[in-house]
């Protein structure tokens, strides 16, 4: 079975995006596209997706915005499941599941889907860390941006214990993969 791997970049304050759900801070860095723990490398990887309202919502504003429903074309070609409790845009034509339940209610579907290939938690840091309650959620892979903001989207809004196994630069960024510890007796999932 493949990890399940929340993959993001965070601020140096642990912020993912600011409190208008921003990532303006993250696109102004500069970021090597063969650099350690980049994001070609790790999506080619990816057999699952799963991701938030917030999340999903925000690549419909900045990948859609001023087209009509019509064209649009969803980035990604593999299974996406979209985390929540209201009546959301579809895109056409997309592996797109919303989904209201739980996420150890739906994890199994999404290793089914991703076969040999790993499941990516988009974002956010909440939804990471209903995966990591769950004992579902292997690691943590975070690309650090030198800058603060203050306030926003918190990267993980509650305790995970988690152990360093690669560090690295990648432009502007510091790069790390961490492993989620597991307390005695919990399964691993993968």
């Amino acid at each position: 079975m493949g990890l399940t791997q929340y993959y993001t970049a965070t601020t140096l304050d642990g912020f993912i995006a600011d409190p208008d759900n921003s990532l303006d801070w993250l696109f102004t860095r500069r970021q090597e596209a063969d650099g350690p723990l980049n994001y070609g490398a790790f999506i080619a990887g990816v057999g699952a997706m799963a991701m938030g309202s917030t999340t999903y919502e925000w690549i419909l504003d900045h990948e859609f915005a001023g087209k009509d429903p019509a064209e649009w074309k969803w980035p990604y070609d593999i299974p996406c499941w979209v985390f929540t409790h209201r009546q959301l845009p579809v895109v056409p034509d997309a592996a797109i599941e919303f989904t209201r339940a739980d996420v150890a209610a739906i994890h199994e579907a999404m290793v089914d889907a991703a076969g040999d290939r790993k499941v990516w938690i988009v974002g956010g840091g909440d939804l990471a860390g209903q995966f990591a309650d769950a004992g579902l959620l292997d690691e943590v892979i975070v690309s650090i941006a030198p800058v603060t903001l203050g306030a926003g989207a918190p990267l993980l809004p509650r305790r995970i214990e988690l152990r360093l196994d690669e560090l690295g630069q990648n432009g502007e960024f510091a790069c790390a993969r961490y492993s989620v510890v597991r307390s005695p007796g919990e399964p691993a999932t993968n």
